[in-house]
């Protein structure tokens, strides 16, 4: 079974069975893991990385995926690329003789998942090929709220009726959307934030809770300090509880949310991540 997943930005492990290159190992990132696999068998001139062309045969053996934005994966593949370079890795041990470049990328891995920022995120590792799987260290366990799943992941494509437009009547649907989107940002302007009462001056500074029938609009900060006031020392949200709805909701999934991203795979701008760079940085 494959299961799919919206708003997808993922961070994989390759490995590599030609004979003749055999245990080499590759990290990346991409949007659509199915595609990506494709590429990097493929050659560059398929789209595949200058790493891996003319190597392959290439399993992508697992996937850690979850991540809210392409930003925070990205950070997450080149500390995972370069882990001794990371000020958030000096801890971790480097490469034995005896140790494959698996295996320790592998234990890098899970070193990566326990410590901030990375552990704050509802991130899921993901074993794409479950014959390489390495039983995980009693003392490197993932934190509670990451899941260890197995099988395929597809990144879901982006609906036609949320994309596509027909040429007929494509201008008037077009003058309806840019007349539709002016009331609703006029309407986000009024809004006020559930936490500090004061007026959401911008959709950039403003969070909506996902579940149906909620009206839930908070200022992003506000909304943070709520869901840390039992974790003072923490700057990133794992979960918290609605203020309008009481629902549980995990901290990336109303990221992802803000975005569209639960049918938007295109990615985010600067101006709307600028509060992640500040958190993790």
């Amino acid at each position: 079974m494959v299961v799919e997943v919206e708003g997808f930005y993922g961070v994989y492990l390759l490995y590599c069975t030609n004979p003749k290159f055999k245990g080499r190992i590759y990290i990346g990132f991409t949007v659509n893991p199915e595609r990506r696999i494709q590429q990097h068998n493929g050659g560059k001139h398929k789209g595949g990385a200058w790493k891996t062309s003319g190597r392959g045969p290439w399993d992508m053996v697992l996937i850690v995926h979850g991540f809210p934005i392409d930003i925070a994966a990205l950070r997450f593949e080149w500390a995972w690329q370069h882990p001794h370079v990371s000020r958030r890795l000096t801890h971790v041990p480097r490469k034995t003789k005896k140790q494959s470049s698996f295996d320790f990328h592998l234990m890098v891995l899970y070193h990566m998942l326990r410590v901030a920022p990375w552990n704050r995120l509802p991130l899921t590792l993901r074993w794409l090929r479950q014959e390489y799987q390495r039983a995980l260290p009693p003392l490197l366990q993932p934190p509670l709220h990451m899941p260890l799943s197995f099988g395929q992941v597809r990144a879901r494509p982006i609906a036609k009726s949320q994309t596509g437009k027909g040429k007929a009547g494509e201008k008037g649907q077009k003058e309806g959307e840019i007349e539709t989107d002016a009331i609703l940002q006029a309407d986000s302007v009024s809004q006020r934030c559930r936490v500090c009462f004061q007026k959401v001056q911008s959709e950039d500074d403003a969070l909506h809770c996902f579940h149906p029938g909620c009206t839930l609009t908070c200022h992003i900060l506000c909304l943070a300090k709520v869901f840390l006031q039992n974790e003072p020392d923490q700057l990133i949200p794992v979960e918290g509880q609605c203020p309008s709805c009481g629902h549980s909701v995990l901290w990336g999934d109303l990221i992802r949310y803000k975005k569209g991203c639960y049918g938007d795979l295109e990615e985010i701008s600067s101006s709307q991540a600028h509060w992640v760079d500040e958190l993790q940085s």
